[in-house]
């Protein structure tokens, strides 16, 4: 089933749009403001109480005693200041554009369960304390690449698929895994823009059986130290870093293993511009613009693009390019 292309979120008139500098280089600007001794007249302390806020949603308990998983302890970029990566996130369930992280707060997370079922020996559901304690944790730093063309480094913290799978144990007749978001129609927001109401939610994404069982899918539980600010998914989201960045579900309350490709989110809206596999490939262009090369949001706590070039597989060929021959 494919929609009628609706505009997205980014595709508004230029003029229209704060630019990318000016938008995270707020703090700079607040402070040399307040350094003059001129912020009380412009008004700004709305936005100052805003970037406290903000660092209170990334307060939240530590992850202690995790070790980096040797094989992926750094790549070839530094990891994204925390602060930037917790103000500039996709989470439509919240809203449309980056900065939802003061709406995703209504996420509720205190009694979370995850029902892992359909085509296994052992279904399980698994709660809060399992999914932070049963499988052993690490963290993981991971190039993560957005199918709109921008890109961070971040350092997950969870555990491999395949331990989860060795559990349940996928029959046979398994071949695609689904995984479906929370969803709450009291506390959805949306996009601005919403198919009239028909927006297929809850928000769903799928993998091969092989793809979630190869060594670098991962199921993160935590980030920066600790445990998952909601703006990122919490209490529990897939990490694909292969994939452009859609194809990661967050808050994700149910593991079905299916025998068919599953319908999800995006590729049913529009099958032409979000295609099932989404693997980061520079020589397959987005219908929009190109996947050649993209902003890397960089270490500094203020705003920098790095162009950089586009590498395939976002560059985990090795890990894997066998599943796709």
């Amino acid at each position: 089933m494919t929609f009628i292309r609706v505009p997205k979120s980014w595709e508004i008139p230029e003029r229209e749009v704060t630019s990318e500098a000016t938008y995270f280089n707020r703090r700079r600007f607040l402070k040399t403001l307040a350094g003059a001794s001129i912020l009380p007249i412009l008004g700004c302390q709305a936005s100052e109480d805003a970037d406290n806020e903000l660092e209170a949603t990334l307060n939240v308990p530590k992850l202690e005693s995790i070790k980096t998983n040797p094989a992926f302890a750094e790549v070839d970029r530094p990891i994204t200041n925390e602060l930037l990566a917790g103000r500039y996130n996709n989470y439509y369930e919240f809203g449309t554009g980056k900065s939802i992280w003061q709406a995703a707060q209504s996420l509720p997370t205190d009694s979370w369960k995850v029902e892992v079922t359909g085509l296994v020996k052992n279904p399980r559901t698994y709660d809060l304390d399992d999914l932070q304690k049963k499988f052993p944790l690490e963290e993981r730093i991971y190039r993560f690449r957005c199918v709109e063309a921008w890109s961070m480094v971040l350092p997950w913290i969870g555990f491999p698929m395949k331990r989860l799978m060795a559990e349940v144990e996928p029959t046979s007749k398994a071949q695609f895994v689904r995984f479906i978001s929370y969803d709450n129609p009291k506390i959805r927001i949306g996009p601005s823009w919403s198919l009239g109401g028909k927006l297929p939610w809850p928000y769903t994404e799928g993998l091969s059986v092989e793809e979630m069982a190869n060594e670098l899918a991962f199921f993160a539980v935590g980030i920066y130290g600790h445990l998952l600010p909601k703006q990122h998914g919490a209490p529990i989201r897939e990490v694909i870093p292969w994939k452009y960045g859609f194809k990661g579900a967050k808050s994700i309350v149910k593991i079905e293993f299916v025998e068919s490709q599953p319908a999800t989110f995006w590729n049913t809206i529009d099958s032409h511009e979000y295609d099932f596999e989404a693997n980061v490939n520079p020589k397959k262009p987005h219908p929009r613009w190109s996947q050649a090369t993209e902003k890397f949001i960089g270490k500094g706590e203020d705003f920098s693009w790095e162009k950089r070039e586009t590498l395939l597989y976002n560059g985990y060929e090795e890990y894997v390019a066998s599943l796709y021959v």
